[in-house]
């Protein structure tokens, strides 16, 4: 097949690249054998790249082309498509938070877990986040360190049920693993409140203490016909981790189920991306990073690819804060390096590489 160069100015979405691009990157900004997207070109130019060498080809994709025969739009779906406002799922949201709040404290006084009202509570939220999953990214945002424990347990179930979306679960399977996330910690209302509402570190007595959360939120639910046995077992696992460094028993991989990694791996995202009296909150892409490389080994990487997917995933022409404060737009994304893509500061129009810029990551995307 003839291949020659063509000047940027003259490239148009559908040809082929016929090598890689590099511009003093680690990784090329453009790999050999891409098709063009606009997005592409403009990364190009952005580089000021003068001319790229392509395939004498181009491709034409069927969705493309404007087809007479559509038919009629349902109204139906065209709704569907309009994003819920940020505004009304931050109220379901806090409403969801107040009334769990509510049936904690019961459950400290000595209430029996009520689970057919906690689901009531939590499916129609649950519902609403898998619909707009981008709002996920905004969890850490909705959160406060005074009622810490209670947004900990809600965020945990709408990631778990989101993520588990991601992995192609049947819905029937990501509402119970939502209800699952959100009662995994309901057995933290059987510690003391001494312990966990203590401003200074804990002492090992009271953390092995805190530890016992999962065998108690186990025995608060197991008697419930309203959760499935796996989701059961998951709430009482969701603290191990794959090298048998987690608790209650040191479990190992195939000791291990999906589901309970499903739960494990929400639980610490929020967590560290939320602010708590002994940790300041973490960006979301940094703790996805964290996770994938501080913490391998511990977390199914299927079940981590497909949370970096909802929550990481980034576009060209994605505004996004950085760490240090400042405002940019994402200019390129490595395929090796998804999480750390070229930055074009709005402030001054200079390039970070953020594979380069390693003390920096980015803080949040920005509408």
């Amino acid at each position: 097949m003839a291949e020659n160069y063509v000047k940027t100015s003259d490239l148009r979405p559908g040809l082929i690249t016929s090598e890689d691009i590099y511009i003093n990157t680690i990784y090329p900004i453009l790999r050999k054998d891409t098709e063009l997207s606009p997005e592409h070109i403009k990364v190009l130019n952005a580089f000021s790249v003068k001319k790229v060498k392509v395939q004498e080809r181009l491709v034409v994709k069927r969705e493309d082309v404007y087809d007479d025969n559509e038919g009629p739009v349902n109204p139906d779906d065209v709704l569907a498509k309009i994003p819920m406002k940020q505004g009304d799922l931050q109220t379901r949201y806090s409403n969801a938070v107040h009334n769990y709040k509510k049936e904690f404290h019961g459950w400290r006084a000595g209430v029996r877990p009520d689970i057919a009202k906690v689901r009531s509570i939590v499916i129609p939220l649950l519902d609403a986040f898998i619909e707009q999953k981008k709002m996920v990214t905004l969890l850490n945002e909705f959160s406060n360190v005074k009622d810490y424990i209670y947004h900990h347990s809600i965020g945990v179930g709408i990631l778990a049920s989101a993520i588990s979306r991601q992995l192609g679960f049947p819905k029937g399977q990501t509402l119970q693993l939502g209800l699952a996330g959100v009662l995994a910690d309901c057995g933290m209302a059987k510690i003391d409140t001494a312990i966990t509402e203590k401003a200074a570190f804990l002492t090992k007595d009271q953390f092995n203490e805190v530890k016992q959360h999962t065998l108690y939120s186990y025995q608060m639910i197991q008697d419930t016909s309203l959760l499935r046995q796996e989701m059961k077992l998951a709430i009482f696992q969701h603290h191990e981790r794959l090298d048998g460094s987690g608790y209650p028993r040191g479990e190992k991989a195939n000791q291990i189920s999906v589901f309970s990694q499903v739960l494990a791996v929400a639980d610490v995202f929020h967590a560290m991306t939320s602010e708590r009296i002994h940790r300041s909150k973490e960006s979301s892409f940094k703790v996805i990073e964290m996770i994938k490389e501080e913490e391998f080994g511990k977390f199914d990487i299927k079940v981590v690819q497909a949370l970096h997917e909802l929550v990481g995933n980034l576009s060209i022409g994605t505004k996004v804060l950085l760490t240090n404060g400042e405002v940019g737009e994402v200019i390129f994304v490595h395929r090796d390096a998804r999480l750390r893509p070229m930055v074009k500061k709005s402030v001054d129009g200079s390039i970070l590489d953020l594979t380069t810029n390693r003390h920096l990551a980015i803080e949040k995307v920005l509408d």
